[in-house]
């Protein structure tokens, strides 16, 4: 049995994360900040994919709060025993689209605590253990896999505190790749460009524009499966000595150009 904790798993790219892993043959170990009547049809759509001997479980869970964190991971150990893959997908973007020059610490402090400071220590507890069962058993697989966001590298001036979390998150990468490396864990950041999604809702027709008068090479939206793909072939240890890279699911868009 291989299993996956995927944060924000039942929504959006989570979504379309969770269910590629399925089709890998792994259990899931979902998580995210929704009651779970709230999620209750995502959950038995997964649920009816499960071959007999997968399961799917959700964990009600603020990845900004140390206390549900501690919970998660203790939850997960007694219900699933071993972890090969931890994909810290959960995020927020600024609550208010503010210029830099009036930007507000409380709504800094907020998204940090959710974007940043979460994955890193929900990464440090998830690592310690897969440490221990790679000790254990030396054929145990396991990697993790952050999704960031091209706005780690392209700034918008309306929404930096998120530009500055992505590129943090892009960093956290790069460390835990290395401190892992010596146990054969392997760290890499899927970096996605504009995705259809509840989080791009709000700004579908600007972008749509956009990606029509060709900002966008490929000419179109991306969609959670394309993020699922790529999660899938990191996975499968597709690219085994490759440990701390970037994988671009964008179209195209970040290619320099003149």
């Amino acid at each position: 049995m291989k299993t996956a904790l995927i944060t924000g798993g039942l929504r959006g790219i989570g979504l379309g994360i969770s269910k590629s892993l399925l089709t890998e043959g792994y259990s899931l170990a979902l998580c995210g900040s929704r009651e779970i009547d709230q999620v209750s049809l995502e959950l038995h759509e997964l649920r009816s994919q499960c071959s007999e001997n997968q399961k799917a479980v959700y964990y009600r869970c603020d990845i900004g709060n140390r206390n549900d964190r501690q919970e998660l991971v203790q939850k997960i150990r007694c219900d699933f025993h071993q972890l090969n893959l931890l994909v810290n997908n959960a995020g927020v973007t600024a609550k208010n689209r503010n210029d830099i020059l009036t930007m507000t610490e409380e709504n800094y402090d907020w998204l940090m605590k959710i974007n940043v400071q979460g994955p890193f220590f929900l990464t440090q507890a998830i690592v310690q253990w897969m440490i221990d069962q790679k000790e254990t058993n030396p054929e145990f697989f396991a990697s993790v896999i952050n999704i960031s966001s091209i706005s780690a590298t392209a700034a918008s001036l309306n929404r930096g505190e998120y530009c500055m979390s992505k590129a943090a998150l892009s960093m956290t990468t790069q460390l835990w790749s290395l401190r892992l490396a010596e146990y054969g864990i392997s760290v890499y950041e899927i970096r996605p460009g504009l995705i259809q999604s509840d989080m791009t809702a709000s700004v579908t027709e600007k972008y749509s524009k956009l990606i029509d008068d060709g900002v966008v090479p490929q000419r179109r939206w991306g969609f959670p499966e394309d993020v699922g793909r790529a999660v899938a072939m990191l996975a499968r240890g597709d690219l085994a000595y490759s440990a701390g890279q970037v994988i671009m699911i964008d179209g195209g868009m970040m290619i320099p150009k003149l």
